[in-house]
């Protein structure tokens, strides 16, 4: 196959998928780099640049690892929507804690119950 060739297919969307079980695995260190972060960042007070840019980075794994496991949204389902919207929530969460909107004790708390909510979303693709 010439070059040109494989260029054009890989554009195209021949190649097969990448690996489940890899994608699964980055996605779910996207998550645990993602409350790793929250936890430096909201309750041990850090106001340090490192957490900051950790729960940056981890957001866009997780974004970015979430798309290529859905490889093309289903648009006539609303579940991945939401998640979405809990994704968004999770990535302002510090904000709302070093403004002093709310103690962050309490932002941890309602960014666990949006990943779980999250998950469960992921799992049951309920509507």
């Amino acid at each position: 196959m010439l070059a040109f060739d494989r260029g054009v297919s890989m554009i195209a969307g021949i190649y097969p998928p990448m690996n489940p079980f890899l994608l699964k695995t980055l996605h779910l260190l996207g998550v645990f780099a993602l409350f790793a972060s929250l936890g430096a960042s909201l309750l041990a007070s850090a106001r340090g640049r490192l957490a900051s840019v950790l729960h940056g980075v981890s957001l866009v794994l997780i974004l970015l690892v979430g798309f290529a496991m859905l490889r093309k949204p289903p648009m006539d389902q609303s579940w991945w929507m939401v998640k979405i919207a809990l994704w968004l929530f999770i990535g302002l969460a510090p904000m709302l804690a070093k403004r002093g909107l709310l103690p962050g004790a309490v932002v941890f708390a309602l960014t666990l119950a949006a990943a779980a909510a999250s998950s469960w979303l992921g799992l049951a693709k309920p509507f």
